[in-house]
């Protein structure tokens, strides 16, 4: 919510004459099947309003995907005794299940920290909504970071191209054990260390067909799905123990 306001505030704000960003994606839907095994979606735009002749040099693009919204539990484990047992943990609360970074240029180079960390912009400026945790949470945001990271969930690159002086590109992967929901493409336009304009895109994943009929079947009626879990365990036990019954 925090970071909606701020791009609704920053397009409001925006002078008529200064420089704006026109993106958009390859495709809003990306429906998931049990076959889905990943796929790309680019994310494209120019600047309007650029001066003639004036250097490419002097902005930069940062395009984000991130979403939806999860809470991250995190244990630490300690040998107590001779025997490892979780020890403590940490809930965060709010944090993306997917976040893919893409820029023009390394974002030290683009911006200072206090922009980067005032749009939650970077791996390292994710910050919980919440946390419930009786110590410092600090050590357990930064094994997320590293778990979602080796997963694949959370990248930060430098993919953004410009094919022209005014025209990008940005493609994203998007990982078949990516969360089902809505997540938002956000694209940043860096001037000067300052960020000039700003668009966001929603963008749906959702399962389709068969396991979509599953999904729902197990969330809505979650009693009568145990039941035929149970159901359909023991009529293929009893289907096994005919097939491989030793004669006698």
């Amino acid at each position: 919510m925090r970071r909606a306001v701020l791009l609704a505030f920053l397009f409001l704000a925006s002078p008529a004459a200064a420089e704006q960003l026109v993106s958009g994606v390859s495709q809003d839907l990306i429906q998931i099947t049990s076959t889905y095994k990943g796929s790309d979606i680019v994310v494209f735009g120019a600047i309007e309003g650029q001066e003639p002749g004036e250097p490419r040099t002097r902005r930069d693009i940062v395009v984000v995907v991130r979403g939806p919204e999860s809470d991250i539990t995190v244990r630490r484990r300690d040998r107590v005794a001779g025997v490892w047992i979780n020890h403590d943990a940490a809930k965060l609360s709010g944090m993306p299940a997917y976040y893919f970074l893409a820029s023009s240029r390394p974002l030290k180079d683009i911006a200072p920290q206090n922009a980067l960390t005032h749009y939650s912009i970077g791996l390292q400026n994710l910050q919980p909504d919440t946390v419930h945790s009786h110590h410092d949470y600090e050590p357990f945001r930064q094994a997320a970071l590293r778990h979602l990271t080796k997963d694949k969930l959370y990248t930060e690159t430098g993919g953004v191209e410009f094919l022209s002086e005014t025209l990008f590109r940005a493609h994203v992967p998007v990982p078949a054990g990516v969360a089902r929901g809505q997540y938002k493409v956000e694209v940043y336009l860096f001037r000067d260390g300052e960020v000039q304009s700003a668009q966001s895109t929603p963008l749906f994943i959702d399962q389709t067909g068969l396991e979509r009929r599953l999904y729902n079947f197990a969330h809505n009626q979650p009693f009568g799905y145990g039941l035929a879990a149970v159901a359909m365990a023991v009529i293929m036990g009893w289907i096994s123990s005919l097939l491989f019954r030793r004669p006698t």
